[in-house]
């Protein structure tokens, strides 16, 4: 197995299918008590019993895969739902104590997925367009659904059951651009990887905006407001800058508080941020406007380490990010 490409199982069954395989979808459609994995997370599965993903974190894949297979034989999707395993290690189950129903569909295949509808989903991740698909789970009834559909579940990034239909949210991967090539970009970069983030590194100093410091990192070697704008920034997109340099901080600060990014953030003590504040304001920014910048950035945990401050960032991220 190869969990690489957590979120983006279309795309894989999709290559699979492209390389002459068959190929089934398995999705976590509900769940109670520690589940392992959330409803929406899913499995690709091939005709030759290759899979990437996880629905389970590793309790229940293999029952899943040998489920799959079968589908793939009869073109009909199935349910599945598996509990706490027995005392036998080996069991099929799960350790945690949850419990998760899975649907389990071939791919253009009987009444399963068509593979235009993967195609869908694949072309709105790459042109971060959110989108969905609603599935009628006795009918296998299938529509794609935006945001006007299902408002809430789009608003919340939560797929779910209503009466007999399954809605699996997709909305565009989350982004995290990071203005400032300092020692605590270091730590937060790879933190920002581990949570899910595409990061971004923006710095026109070529010196601290390199691939030796920052081997493997998408780099723009632009001034701030060159490269926030050739990126752009939506409503899944977060922006901390960390550079204390106002030339490269203040552009940023300016263009994130002109867009619909979640999340602002800006390093500097309070004394900074207050002069921060008052730079833009002279650039015709409100108070209430100024307000969505988290600065001092990060939650308050005591941190005083690159990495803790990077940990802070990343704490802050997420409870903005998840709470309502």
């Amino acid at each position: 197995m190869t969990d690489t490409n957590l979120d983006n199982m279309p795309a894989v069954a999709l290559d699979y299918i492209a390389n002459g395989h068959r190929a089934a979808i398995a999705t976590v459609i509900e769940t109670w008590g520690s589940a392992p994995r959330p409803v929406g997370a899913q499995l690709a599965i091939r005709d030759d019993g290759a899979f990437q993903g996880s629905v389970s974190g590793g309790c229940v894949e293999g029952a899943v895969v040998a489920e799959a297979l079968e589908v793939l034989e009869t073109g009909e999707p199935r349910i599945l739902e598996y509990g706490v395993s027995d005392e036998n290690v080996f069991a099929v189950g799960l350790a945690c104590g949850g419990e998760i129903k899975i649907l389990v569909e071939p791919i253009g295949i009987g009444q399963g997925v068509s593979v235009e509808i993967l195609k869908s989903l694949d072309d709105a991740r790459t042109n971060r367009t959110p989108i969905g698909v609603s599935i009628h789970l006795q009918t296998w009834d299938r529509r794609l659904v935006g945001p006007n559909d299902a408002p809430l579940r789009f608003t919340k990034d939560k797929s779910g059951v209503d009466d007999s239909s399954f809605t699996l949210i997709q909305n565009p991967p989350l982004r995290l651009i990071v203005v400032g090539a300092v020692h605590i970009a270091q730590a937060l970069l790879p933190m920002a990887h581990i949570a899910g983030y595409a990061p971004f590194l923006i710095d026109p100093r070529d010196s601290f905006g390199s691939q030796t410091r920052f081997p493997n990192e998408t780099i723009l070697n632009e001034w701030p407001d060159v490269a926030v704008e050739s990126l752009g920034l939506d409503a899944r997109t977060a922006l901390v800058t960390l550079t204390h340099d106002p030339k490269l901080d203040t552009p940023a600060l300016a263009a994130a508080l002109n867009s619909d990014a979640f999340y602002i953030g800006a390093l500097g003590s309070s004394r900074t941020h207050a002069k921060r504040r008052a730079q833009l304001i002279d650039l015709g920014f409100t108070d209430s406007q100024i307000d969505r910048i988290h600065g001092p950035v990060g939650s308050n945990i005591g941190a005083a380490t690159p990495s803790e401050i990077a940990i802070s960032i990343m704490a802050q991220i997420t409870e903005v990010l998840r709470t309502p």
